[in-house]
């Protein structure tokens, strides 16, 4: 008697991961191509005059560009897809950043930096929502901190990579440079990636089931799996079953969405500041050399990658998708460290190591802002609810830049860093009053 062939399941594709690859890839540029201004401001100024608060207005143009683009951004996804905005938003992002190194005024550099604003405004949707189609909901915070390191990863190549470029050439040679990457990724993504893994020939049934699938007996499973400690944590966090939001007014008036959105334009406005003012800040006040000041910039955002992805990490597999810890730990964290950065000390090795440690504290709860709205919508209304939060964020990251100029006008750094503490503060109040929507994995089917 013959034996019966024993029939092998099928070995699980991994394409996502060769998705989240790039989505860093993409948004280490589109990073870059923001975070360049600041390294280059210094230099900008001793051609064009302007004070403080004009400087801060430069930086914020681009913000503020960005942010009113997140809305029509949501729209555009929700009815037309990644793949077709997509592409062509890089290329004109690439193109745009070229342009800013030919400024032959002040007036050219705004321009430039408003439609360099406009272009950009895509990208982080495009980010968040390929995120939401191509990731079971186990993998989604881990997926956004990749994603948001990438945020953070282009601040940390930056400023060495500047610090050199116009040290042998000068500040308008880093646009041309950081202009072309943008151009060949464009190019890969709009063959390489699909809005959902189900129209992808690189992903096989085995993931796409993985992908779209979570069983009932995973579920349970994972009940099971969840710390005593974490369920005693659901009652301090509010975690409580909430309804999808499934239509667009649903979400525009939601509390939890919008009070989501109000504490990340708080926490945003540290990581502006951060990114635009501390290489001037290291040049006019601790006085450091061009190369220190290139070295010491990035030491917050080499902190920011590791909190990025460690926030994911433990919301994930630690928290069993649970958002709100990561958000008011990061929140209340980062007030601290404000308040530690009005004495920093003046040698560039601990400075830096100060500013790594702001970098992770502030990016513990990054990734978690992103994922939160997953957890209130369907994939339909996700692209809307997450371009409110990042429309709000991106408003308060472009009204702090300008206001920090202000300050500094009439009065000083401590006041700087004292009023980011507060904001802060206010950020992790604000937290405080939202839910946290049970996670999928939490209910035995």
């Amino acid at each position: 008697m013959s034996m019966p062939e024993v029939i092998k399941p099928a070995v699980r594709s991994q394409y996502r991961w060769v998705v989240a690859a790039l989505i860093f890839l993409i948004y280490t540029v589109a990073a870059a191509d923001r975070a360049n201004l600041g390294v280059a401001l210094p230099f900008i100024r001793q051609e064009f005059a302007m004070s403080n608060a004009q400087a801060g207005g430069l930086v914020s143009l681009f913000l503020l560009a960005y942010a009113l683009a997140q809305l029509p951004s949501g729209f555009a996804f929700g009815r037309f897809g990644v793949s077709r905005i997509l592409p062509g938003a890089m290329v004109l992002t690439s193109l745009l950043t070229g342009l800013v190194g030919t400024a032959s005024s002040l007036l050219a550099l705004k321009l430039y930096r408003l439609g360099l604003g406009i272009a950009e405004g895509p990208l982080p949707i495009s980010m968040t929502t390929t995120i939401n189609n191509w990731f079971p909901a186990r993998e989604k915070g881990t997926a956004s901190g990749i994603f948001l390191s990438a945020v953070k990863f282009g601040p940390v190549i930056v400023p060495p990579l500047c610090a050199v470029i116009i040290s042998v050439w000068g500040w308008r040679e880093i646009f041309y440079f950081f202009a072309i990457p943008g151009i060949v990724l464009a190019v890969v993504w709009y063959f390489l990636v699909t809005d959902h893994p189900s129209r992808s020939r690189f992903v096989n049934q085995a993931e796409l089931q993985y992908i779209v699938e979570d069983t009932a007996i995973t579920q349970t499973a994972r009940v099971h799996k969840t710390p005593a400690w974490v369920k005693k944590l659901d009652r301090v966090i509010r975690t409580r079953d909430e309804k999808p939001l499934e239509t667009s007014r649903q979400v525009f008036t939601s509390w939890n969405i919008w009070g989501c959105a109000t504490s990340y334009c708080f926490q945003l406005g540290v990581s502006s500041v951060l990114l635009a003012w501390i290489p001037t800040y290291l040049m006019t006040v601790k006085q450091f050399s061009i190369m220190n000041m290139g070295l010491v910039s990035a030491a917050p955002w080499v902190g920011a990658v590791l909190g990025n992805l460690l926030g994911g990490f433990c919301s994930d597999r630690l928290m069993g998708g649970r958002r709100k810890p990561g958000m008011l730990l990061s929140a209340v964290g980062t007030s601290l460290m404000m308040y530690l950065l009005i004495n920093s000390p003046a040698e560039p090795l601990p400075y830096g190591l100060l500013l790594m440690l702001t970098g992770v504290v502030l990016s513990l709860g990054f990734s978690s802002y992103m994922v939160y709205p997953m957890g209130l919508t369907t994939k339909k209304t996700f692209p809307i609810s997450n371009a409110i939060v990042n429309m709000i964020g991106q408003l308060g990251a472009a009204a702090t830049p300008f206001i920090t100029g202000l300050l500094l006008d009439n009065y000083g750094w401590n006041y700087v860093f004292a009023w980011l503490a507060i904001g802060s503060f206010i950020s992790f109040i604000i937290l405080l009053t939202i839910a946290e929507p049970r996670p999928a994995s939490s209910h035995p089917t």
